[in-house]
């Protein structure tokens, strides 16, 4: 047979089931779409931090950068005088909140660096700044900024304000500084920034003596390597030395994790895509095994009639991919406009990526939507290719290619878990849980391998008492269960995806309500600004807090960041009391450290979950922190969970680091109320004496309302996709037992003879449909169950590193199960009218 008699033949079935057709179509588009999405998303944002960081560094060759808080200036002058060094650049780096911007605002805050203007010209042209007005000297004036054209175009459209002579005010600590805009950056295309003298940026933002990043250019014949070799050891502790790539793949490290995720939320998508069509072509085959045969008789080779079904699959995947790759780019699209490149996450914020076609992960997502239906073509092309045309001719071929062969499938299904379970043993793969994922991708095998023999388990357990159509459900059922495969894979697949998605969440969102409890032991917090190098409190702002009515305590937190290993990223330090009732959510060691500790003994610390994880520290080990400059020695006293940071956070008594750094910065006050207090009478007392506009005041109940609302609104892409995949699992219900009700035609005529009537064969169906469904929701809420256990212990805690309190939520998925099997009775029976509203007469005449 040629090749395009071959594609009519079988493409033209492909419109005869276009319900079916489309359900399979429409699950390997959304795996599509969710999957290219995602590396669209990402993969723009990547590319545009790496631009700007490109812009940033400019000529250098090598980056030395410190804390969040910046270090010593010196430093510049002894790398400047190195002879590996031919030209150095200081840099003052800062996130400047605006204190004019509202809650939500998209132009809050703007990064500002401070450039020395006559060493950039030799390391860093890109930043150097035009002034509107020609005036060479303009950059040396103290307010004197200039902005980006981006920057520009978000402050005439915050403010209404541009050109030259526009004004844009800023904090510092818990003042407001007021800076001219007098030109603009040329070479920071697509970059939200302002540049300003770095003597200017340190007296406006308090960081005399302070510099966040040195940019050097190498002498000649000088690499990189050798260079770092020579210039690390001149270094202060938590100051590095790196090339300027390194901070991109950082960038990229950080969202690795997130990425990885929800690509493989997209791959389960597709997953699901290829059981439905794997159902819709074993109908096939059930409802056109007469046409097989009778191919067969006349001289179609059984290889030929394999390669035409896997065409119909192929043809399938291929559809729906170009519907995927569609939805893929209409979605980067709509997230870029209302989301932005991180997708919500915060790894890439400011950034403004723009959509841009990729070809190769275009290619790469269609050929996995085409592989998606072949894959779930084979096992039913490999079925029709056993049809013996002799046996064929016969009635009751559609119950044969129904039927089932239990051969080695309950030795796969062993060996499926026993391989999940070896599977989660396995150590994370640059960061990724690839075990996990594998373990998933197992469990859901072996509920799909598990389903006749659950479906023969639980019928035989099934005594109708009285009534025909209970029995004849059952013998049904029993007699075919290899049905229940095709039937109730989607609803497997769904089910299984759904239950382990909920109980996920539902164990994630307990978990951070108690996490927040413990955190937030306090009635009101108060912080000056969001961005802590822009605007902080200091102790006078703790006393005026102290000395107010209804105030019964005070505690201050200093947040900054330290780089204990050159090769990741930087962790959090907070500096809090935690004895006296400011406790943690401890998962290992205690609140109060050994007594008797004396005063040269290391000082204890608080780590979390990630820094054990990432630094295999515990409870008792010996801990080196950098703090201004310098190693000190600290013991860990306890492990706790942290839910905001994922790469590892450090708690150090406020006293202690204060002795250490000489840092009276405050970043948040928490405040706790005298009995009776009115918390919102504090608020506003609060603001009146601190400033109205400097100072942000949230009462804790807002602060986890707040917070559990993004939780909310995070999740709320998993919550539409677990609907979608019981909707779709719901219509591979309806489609099966359509398929299912015409191919059992004869049947139906048959029973009519003897009396059947039309309603009773309608509840046969609903009741085959619900108990069908019914096997499949506890095959699936039991394979759920075993994929949740290795999200929240395997997954979750080898991608972002925190632990959680399982949590079941018993009743959400009772009612779900019941209204999912009552559903699927009801599609099942609506399903079969069609082959219900034919004679008896004309049902059986085929047999005669």
């Amino acid at each position: 047979m040629k090749g395009a008699a071959l594609f009519r033949l079988f493409a033209a079935s492909l419109l005869r089931r276009r319900l079916a057709s489309a359900l399979s179509l429409l699950a390997i588009a959304l795996g599509v779409a969710l999957g290219l999405a995602v590396q669209l998303i990402h993969g723009a944002a990547l590319e545009e931090f790496d631009r700007g960081a490109r812009q940033l560094a400019g000529k250098a060759d090598v980056q030395v950068s410190g804390p969040r808080g910046g270090f010593d200036d010196a430093l510049y002058v002894t790398l400047a005088q190195r002879p590996e060094v031919a030209d150095a650049s200081p840099l003052l780096e800062v996130e400047a909140q605006l204190p004019a911007a509202g809650d939500g605002d998209a132009f809050a805050a703007l990064r500002i660096v401070g450039v020395d203007m006559f060493r950039l010209v030799a390391v860093g042209a890109e930043l150097l700044p035009v002034a509107d007005d020609g005036d060479v000297f303009a950059a040396l004036r103290p307010d004197a900024l200039f902005l980006s054209a981006a920057a520009r175009e978000a402050l005439a459209a915050h403010e209404g304000k541009e050109g030259a002579d526009a004004e844009i005010a800023v904090q510092s600590g818990r003042a407001s500084r007021t800076l001219r805009v007098v030109g603009g950056v040329p070479g920071a295309a697509g970059q939200r920034l302002g540049v300003m003298d770095i003597a200017a940026a340190q007296r406006t933002f308090d960081m005399i003596g302070r510099l966040t990043r040195i940019d050097l250019k190498l002498a000649p014949g000088v690499t990189a390597d050798e260079a770092l070799a020579a210039l690390r050891p001149l270094l202060p502790a938590g100051v590095e030395a790196r090339t300027p790539a390194a901070e991109s793949a950082e960038i990229g490290a950080l969202s690795r994790a997130y990425r990885v995720n929800l690509s493989m939320l997209a791959a389960i998508a597709l997953l699901t895509g290829g059981f439905l069509v794997f159902s819709a072509q074993s109908l096939s085959v059930v409802r056109r095994a007469r046409e097989f045969v009778f191919l067969r008789a006349l001289g179609l080779d059984r290889r030929v009639l394999l390669r035409g079904l896997l065409l119909e699959g192929g043809l399938l995947g291929l559809l729906g991919a170009a519907l995927g790759v569609a939805l893929a780019y209409g979605l980067a699209a709509l997230a870029f406009r209302f989301v932005g490149g991180d997708l919500g996450a915060g790894y890439f914020a400011g950034v403004r990526p723009a959509l841009r076609f990729a070809p190769l992960a275009t290619a790469l997502y269609a050929a996995l939507g085409v592989a998606a239906g072949i894959a779930g073509s084979w096992l039913p092309a490999r079925e029709a290719m056993r049809i013996v045309p002799a046996r064929g001719l016969r009635a009751g071929l559609g119950e044969r290619v129904a039927s089932y062969r239990p051969g080695r499938r309950r030795t796969l299904v062993v060996a499926c878990v026993v391989l999940a379970a070896m599977a989660c043993l396995l150590p994370p793969v640059a960061g990724i849980p690839l075990g996990g994922y594998v373990a998933v991708g197992l469990l859901l095998a072996a509920a799909v391998l598990a389903l006749p023999d659950a479906t023969r388990a639980a019928v035989a357990r099934l005594r109708p008492r009285r009534g025909a159509v209970g029995r004849l459900a059952r013998a049904r059922l029993h007699a075919v269960p290899g049905q229940a495969v095709v039937a109730g894979a989607g609803v497997v697949a769904s089910v299984a995806l759904a239950a382990a998605m909920a109980i996920m969440v539902s164990s994630f969102r307990l978990s951070v309500e108690s996490w927040l409890h413990t955190v937030l032991p306090a009635d009101l917090y108060v912080r000056a600004s969001p961005s802590p190098a822009s605007g902080f409190l200091d102790d006078g702002a703790l006393r005026t807090i102290r000395a107010l009515p209804g105030v019964a305590a005070v505690d201050a937190v200093r947040s900054t960041t330290l780089r204990l290993a050159d090769e990741r990223p930087p962790v959090t330090l907070i500096a809090r009391a935690v004895a006296g009732g400011w406790g943690l959510p401890l998962v290992a060691g205690t609140h109060e450290p050994a007594a008797g500790v004396a005063q040269d003994d290391a000082p204890p610390v608080w780590v979390s979950e990630a820094l054990v994880d990432l630094y295999g520290v515990g409870v008792g080990d010996e801990l080196s922190l950098p703090l201004e400059g310098m190693l000190h020695r600290f013991r860990v006293a306890g492990v706790w969970r942290d839910y905001a940071r994922q790469h590892g956070t450090v708690i150090v008594d406020l006293g202690v680091y204060r002795r250490l750094t000489e840092d009276r910065r405050i970043n948040d006050i928490a405040v706790r109320l005298a009995p009776g207090g009115d918390p919102a009478g504090v608020a506003v007392a609060i603001r009146a004496a601190l400033g109205e506009r400097m100072t942000e005041v949230a009462p804790q109940g807002e602060i986890r309302r707040r917070t559990l609302a993004i939780f909310d609104r995070t999740f709320l892409v998993t919550y539409l996709m677990e609907a979608v995949a019981v909707l779709i699992g719901l219509f591979g219900v309806a489609t099966t037992f359509a398929a299912l009700s015409t191919a059992r035609r004869a049947e139906f005529g048959m029973l009519r003879h003897l009396g059947v009537s039309r309603g009773e064969i309608g509840r046969l169906l609903a009741l085959e449909g619900g108990l069908t469904a019914g096997v499949g929701v506890g095959v699936g809420l039991a394979a759920g169950c075993a994929i949740s256990w290795v999200l929240v212990e395997v997954i979750n805690r080898q991608s972002f590193h925190w632990s959680m309190d399982l949590s079941l939520p018993v009743g959400a998925l009772a009612l779900f199960a019941v209204t999912l099997v009552a559903l699927a009775a009801w599609v099942a029976r609506l399903a079969g009218a069609r082959a219900m509203r034919q004679s008896a007469v004309r049902a059986v005449r085929e047999d005669w």
